[in-house]
């Protein structure tokens, strides 16, 4: 009885070991056959893109098609929005509008994460950020903001025609500040709707990211629209290197860029007189959705091939499901995105290959969309979503 005690603790010993000796080998040969580590760099400017590229696993077994997010959440400042910023600045100092350690100021308006990417970089490169939002923001990107240091100002929601909206309330600020002699300090307008550097950023780098990441094979691209920028630049990249890449603009309710691809006319219900429950776009989303058209959008309107029309309720759904099935905790418009990739997918040929844009986490969405969000069954299924 002995001996079989100790052949079985030889055995026990020797068949951990090769256990423990194979999981070595291969951390080491995908280490040396990878070479993934990213290498060390400067500052966090350097960090802005090569997001990763992930199959969203639920949506592609319901549709059969295979369906993937850039996660442009992983980005350092947490969204797309990093790339746009750090363009921008970069052409200011280029032009010698911005210089380091002068006590420049950079203004912007945005509805948070642009806001939140200009912070960010200001502070690293040494700037300060003004930021102009409207009042109803989600409290943890003006949470954000506060935590960069940021200057921020908050203006009541209101129609681009007003001089009080938050876009108009940052250019006056800038100009405010540059005609001031009584200091050497600049101030500039970043101009993200309008700004050119906006979507050629994302013609330069994202759109070439996806498609090498999709290894040169893919059949629709889409994502929502807000400033224009990432659809305009990505969509003319894609289409610059495949004709028969398909672009769709997700777009939420209470939009009109839905109606503008679809019929060429801007124009949404809730802009009928009375209904309408609050300015700019009726819905819960933010960062995409809008009812005038940007430079940046123009850029790249010929190359848009179609739209797709996302309810916040099929958004809220989306939410639930994909966090629930994909461990992808995404914010709303993510969603609106994911959702508009399960429609597409729905009349596609089987195994078509489709990328959406996972612009932000979840995190920045707690008080609003995902409170909302947490009120949908765990269980629920893609049908259900889409109803």
């Amino acid at each position: 009885m002995a001996s079989k005690g100790i052949i079985y603790s030889i055995a026990l010993v020797v068949s951990s070991s090769l256990l423990t000796f194979a999981v070595v080998k291969k951390l080491n040969n995908n280490s040396k056959a990878d070479n993934d580590l990213p290498r060390t760099r400067n500052n966090v400017a350097d960090l802005i893109g090569n997001t990763p590229m992930v199959k969203i696993n639920s949506l592609s077994k319901e549709t059969g098609c295979e369906i993937y997010a850039k996660l442009e959440l992983a980005n350092p400042g947490g969204s797309a929005k990093d790339r746009v910023a750090l363009a921008v600045i970069r052409h200011f100092e280029a032009i010698g509008e911005l210089v380091p350690g002068r006590g420049d100021v950079l203004f912007e308006g945005t509805s948070g994460s642009t806001g939140i990417s200009f912070a960010m970089l200001c502070n690293a490169l040494e700037y300060t950020a003004h930021i102009c939002l409207p009042d109803d923001t989600s409290n943890e990107k003006i949470q954000l903001l506060e935590s960069y240091g940021a200057e921020i100002e908050k203006v009541k929601p209101a129609s681009i025609v007003d001089p009080n909206q938050y876009v108009n309330a940052a250019r006056k600020g800038a100009i405010k500040l540059k005609l001031d002699t009584s200091t050497r300090s600049n101030g500039v307008f970043a101009d993200q709707f309008e700004n050119d550097n906006n979507w050629r950023v994302h013609y330069n780098t994202t759109g070439p990211e996806i498609w090498t990441q999709m290894k040169h094979n893919i059949d629709y691209f889409i994502t929502g629209s807000g400033t224009g920028g990432t659809i305009a630049g990505c969509s003319r990249f894609l289409k610059s290197v495949c004709r028969k890449v398909k672009v769709y603009l997700a777009d939420p309710q209470g939009s009109g860029m839905f109606n503008r691809v679809k019929y060429g006319v801007m124009y949404d219900t809730v802009e009928k007189e009375g209904t309408r429950r609050r300015h700019q776009v009726d819905t819960l989303i933010e960062g995409v959705g809008l009812n005038r058209i940007t430079h940046n959008f123009l850029q790249g309107e010929p190359y848009v091939d179609d739209s797709v029309r996302v309810t916040d309720e099929q958004a809220l759904k989306m939410a639930r499901y994909l966090s629930s099935n994909d461990g992808l905790f995404v914010g709303s418009s993510s969603c609106i995105n994911a959702v508009a990739a399960a429609k597409v997918a729905k009349t596609a040929p089987q195994g078509s290959r489709i990328v959406i844009i996972a612009c932000d986490s979840g995190s920045r969405h707690l008080s609003k969309f995902w409170k909302e969000a947490l009120k949908v069954d765990r269980n629920i299924t893609l049908e259900e979503v889409l109803s």
